[in-house]
């Protein structure tokens, strides 16, 4: 019984904040125990110099093990000795389709730091074309019942004529 209360005091206790390195630029960032995954990626992702990728989730990584990956609403947590926390950022999801929401990077001249690319305005010649088809239908919708309403009063004199 005495054996088991010393080992247990012999133990060192786990910190009482999480580091997670951040991948883009390097540096460590302390959080408190049960803070949420996506709350740490908005503050890492607010530090962050221009150009830089950006952080899209949290892992936990050791040497020869599958890392785990911490979703927006999970907790982050330490899993012993030898794992770590890291943020997968975009560049390692290069060469795989990016979903919605995901801003897109391509390298610069240099190769080292990618820079953000402008998304695409969404305006092509196609969009314009159906515009404008929308408003040669919406004129001629209107002649028609423009000149049907002018010549209502002819239309009724014809009926009342003919009965």
């Amino acid at each position: 019984m005495a054996d088991e209360e010393s080992s247990k005091a012999n133990l060192p206790l786990p910190p009482p904040f999480l580091e997670v390195t951040c991948r883009s630029s390097g540096k460590k960032t302390r959080y408190a125990a049960g803070t949420k995954s996506s709350f740490a990626v908005n503050l890492i992702n607010r530090k962050l110099d221009l150009g830089s990728p950006l952080a899209l989730h949290i892992e936990a990584v050791k040497e020869g093990e599958e890392p785990v990956n911490f979703g927006p609403d999970a907790v982050l947590v330490d899993y012993g000795t030898g794992w770590k926390l890291q943020t997968v950022t975009e560049v390692d999801y290069a060469g795989v389709t990016k979903g919605e929401g995901i801003p897109a990077q391509i390298e610069s001249s240099g190769g080292t730091h990618p820079t953000k690319r402008v998304s695409k305005s969404g305006i092509s010649s196609l969009y314009i074309a159906k515009i404008l088809l929308a408003f040669i239908l919406m004129f001629m919708l209107g002649a028609i019942l423009t000149i049907a309403l002018e010549n209502l009063p002819r239309l009724i004199l014809f009926i009342n004529s003919s009965m």
